[in-house]
């Protein structure tokens, strides 16, 4: 019905009106205004008048309260002023109902004078008893109104800001998914470039090397291709890892796969051999103990594949590739790899724009910084350096 009177206000205030208009009618064609008349000699025109001016107003009491009780004052005054007293000057409660409710509660201040003076004016001009028999009631029911409508305007108002924050709840639920879902996005972009990325490099630095190999040496050749295989079910393996955690959420009655952890220092063995597999001799200095979390290990091992595809893409025949690594107690990686390949320009070294943000935005994640680019002349090569800080006590 609320919804209804939102989309037709028309509907109920003729309505209301109607009612009222058929009211007073009904009091002057009956002659009930007689029984509390101060002056039943008034007109009967007078009071047809009276009685209209008094209700018909009551049609845009609702969007203009505080005219249509200005415009009903003269009607009271004049009913008050000949005696005539009738109660349909008592509609004027209703007004202040929609102007408590409707309007700033000052103008309940003006509202109650105007409604008390023909009062007084009855009162004076007609006197009845007390003159608080005339005055009093009226301020009583001129406060009931106003409380009432300022209690509904209170419930109004809490109901509105309790819907406003849930929308305003849902909206940034809905932005925290959204986040959340561009978040996750970038993280499988990273991976599935660090895993496409790299093991198709060495893939295709064995598929070189054992064609060069097949003529003079058939067992290089068939090692170069048990290489290829095993990297290629390892790719495999990991990008089968990545879908089914993608087709949890639309395959949630399946039964989980078993799903391979996250690489870590303790795979950079692994990583290592495949890439000297490939003919790119590879040397490793550690200093002090790599005790760290799972996070910062997969950052150090991300850095060390990207690092070193590109280095198998772009350094060329005769490339050799260094690394270094650092380990303070407190959690502090230093990591510097080198090669001694052509090196190039940053852009053509990032394999397509992904590989080097992708590893800024790792080591971002640990307040990190990282360091990409040509190695200082006379030396020829490029330089990737990673820097990761202490970790704070949370």
């Amino acid at each position: 019905m609320r919804a209804f009177d939102q989309r037709h206000p028309l509907v109920w205030d003729l309505h209301l009106t109607g009612c009222w208009v058929v009211a007073a009618l009904i009091d002057y064609h009956g002659d009930g205004w007689l029984n509390v008349a101060r002056d039943r000699d008034n007109p009967g025109w007078l009071v047809l008048t009276l009685s209209l001016g008094l209700s018909v107003p009551l049609l845009r009491r609702r969007t203009h309260p505080r005219a249509v009780l200005l415009a009903m004052a003269p009607f009271a005054l004049v009913n008050a002023w000949t005696g005539t007293a009738l109660q349909a000057a008592m509609l004027q409660l209703l007004v202040v109902f929609h102007i408590a409710l409707r309007r700033p509660t000052r103008n309940l201040w003006w509202a109650t004078v105007l409604i008390t003076m023909p009062n007084v004016v009855l009162a004076a001009r007609h006197p009845q008893g007390s003159p608080d028999q005339d005055i009093v009631p009226v301020l009583m029911s001129i406060v009931v109104a106003a409380a009432i409508g300022i209690t509904v305007r209170t419930r109004r108002d809490h109901t509105e800001a309790l819907e406003d924050r849930a929308r305003r709840l849902e909206i940034e639920r809905d932005q925290q998914a959204q986040l959340a879902a561009a978040a996750e996005r970038a993280r499988i972009a990273r991976e599935m470039h660090d895993i496409i990325g790299h093991n198709l490099s060495v893939i295709t630095g064995l598929a070189d090397g054992g064609q060069y190999a097949a003529a003079k040496s058939p067992e290089r050749a068939a090692q170069a291709l048990h290489a290829i295989a095993t990297t290629s079910r390892q790719a495999l393996a990991e990008l089968r890892r990545l879908l089914d955690v993608l087709r949890e959420e639309d395959q949630p009655h399946e039964p989980h796969p078993e799903l391979t952890p996250q690489p870590s220092l303790t795979d950079l063995d692994q990583l290592l051999n495949g890439v000297r597999a490939t003919g790119l001799p590879v040397t490793t200095t550690v200093h002090g103990s790599p005790d760290l979390p799972p996070g910062r290990q997969l950052t150090v091992y991300r850095v060390i594949q990207e690092a070193l595809t590109n280095t198998l893409k772009h350094g060329g025949p005769g490339t050799t590739a260094e690394i270094e690594m650092s380990y303070d107690e407190k959690g502090a990686v230093t990591l510097t790899v080198t090669d001694t390949g052509r090196g190039g320009p940053a852009p053509s070294h990032s394999t397509g724009g992904r590989g080097l943000p992708g590893m800024r935005e790792r080591t971002a994640l640990y307040g990190g910084t990282l360091e990409a680019g040509l190695r200082p002349q006379p030396e020829q090569g490029w330089r990737v350096h990673l820097h990761l800080p202490e970790e704070t006590a949370q």
